[in-house]
């Protein structure tokens, strides 16, 4: 049975009311040591990629998502709504961070043609829908505490994505409506200079993020590709920075770009951030210059 973005909606609130009741539970019997104490400084789980991993908005970082020091856990729903001039795309689940080593995650996304979808032939409103699961673990290093040491924290994560659309995908020429990436990601944090950097290289088939399949008629070899982010911290509620992201050229019929987004994150608390962007997708399926507002809302401890 398909799913809507209001659906995920409903399961984001749900998932969000259970975490917030898990937290007021563990906070009401005033335990020094808990599973789920928030131990980490505000902002060190970075927010929700457009995949579902701990990063920023496009770019995955090294970071595992929530709060939970080495002997708690973490854990967050999110939502994010990126509005485009012919396209849309919802794209909402949850990650829970296990003892700040290895991260778990999921998200499903829908991608709405609009229009666009009826001039291409496949009907007004077509979408387009993605299962993402993923997994990071983190290797060595640490943002917050290796702050006199040169190395960054280190992680290496897979992503297996899953596309319900096999035989549209065929027919634009992608290879398969299924695939895996597998990244490494580099994030370190300079404290007295109020900036994180971020860079990760990703081993990918993937068209539009998986969106548009998997490998294709140009090509259905993995490639890497580069994500790359810097952030200020303007103070410890808000960080404003940028996120770049190359893609591959895998289908004949379309030259597809990379893409880049120019973000500001309000951490509110500990259980709460908004981050707002402007994203640049590039060209999508013969539609020119894809940009326009990014939206997102994480809840968790």
């Amino acid at each position: 049975m398909r799913s809507s973005p209001k659906q995920a909606i409903k399961m984001c609130v749900a998932a969000t009311a259970f975490l917030l009741a898990a937290l007021s539970s563990e906070s009401a019997q005033a335990q020094s040591s808990s599973l789920l104490e928030s131990g980490r400084l505000l902002a060190t789980g970075g927010v929700s990629q457009v995949e579902g991993a701990g990063g920023g908005g496009l770019a995955t970082w090294a970071v595992i998502t929530g709060y939970g020091t080495r002997d708690a856990i973490g854990a967050n729903a999110h939502y994010t709504y990126v509005n485009l001039p012919s396209f849309t795309l919802h794209s909402g689940g949850a990650a829970v961070g296990l003892y700040n080593r290895l991260e778990l995650s999921y998200n499903r996304q829908w991608f709405d043609t609009g229009s666009t979808g009826a001039a291409l032939g496949l009907g007004s409103g077509f979408t387009f829908e993605q299962d993402i699961i993923g997994a990071k673990v983190r290797l060595f290093g640490d943002i917050v505490y290796d702050q006199d040491r040169w190395w960054p924290q280190m992680s290496v994560g897979v992503q297996y994505k899953n596309n319900n659309q096999p035989g549209v995908l065929t027919a634009i020429g992608a290879r398969s409506d299924e695939g895996v990436d597998i990244y490494v990601s580099a994030t370190k944090l300079f404290l007295a200079q109020s900036l994180l950097l971020n860079g990760t290289v990703r081993l990918t088939k993937a068209n539009q993020f998986g969106i548009l399949g998997f490998g294709g008629d140009a090509s259905n070899a993995y490639s890497p590709q580069f994500e790359g982010s810097a952030a200020y911290l303007v103070n410890r509620h808000l960080a404003v920075g940028i996120d770049y992201r190359t893609k591959p050229n895998n289908l004949g019929f379309a030259k597809e770009d990379d893409a880049f987004d120019i973000f500001a994150a309000y951490f509110i608390n500990k259980n709460a951030s908004i981050t707002a962007a402007y994203a640049n997708l590039g060209n999508i399926a013969l539609q020119k210059t894809q940009q326009g507002l990014y939206l997102s809302v994480q809840v968790g401890f």
